[in-house]
């Protein structure tokens, strides 16, 4: 099993920037992506960016430009830098992970996002 802790989360004005950190433990030589996902009341969870052992990234159009996720395979780190963050960026942010084979997911247990003017 996988767990995950994560850090950075906070309170922030719009244009401002925070990094979120997640630092797994456990099977990590079972991670093949790594993520982060934010979800806001009364909506679906949905992807802000991932990446995979091999670098590989995505990210959601609503944050490209201003997100750079990055990754430490030494350290088992996973990272968000989010900078312009705006109004709607507010939400609350979980660190994800995904197996190789079966696709096992994991889940963090959440950083809040706020975003003032």
């Amino acid at each position: 099993q996988v767990q995950l802790v994560e850090s950075g989360g906070g309170v922030v004005q719009t244009g401002g920037s925070l990094r979120l950190s997640c630092a797994a433990s456990g099977s990590i030589f079972t991670i093949n992506a790594m993520g982060w996902y934010r979800q806001v009341p009364g909506k679906e969870r949905e992807l802000v960016a991932d990446i995979d052992s091999s670098g590989r990234t995505d990210y959601a159009d609503s944050v490209k430009g201003r997100f750079t996720i990055s990754r430490d395979n030494v350290k088992n780190t996973v990272s968000l830098q989010m900078n312009s963050l705006k109004l709607e960026d507010t939400a609350v942010y979980y660190c994800h992970t995904e197996s190789y084979g079966l696709r096992i997911e994991t889940w963090g247990q959440g950083t809040l996002v706020t975003v003032s003017e």
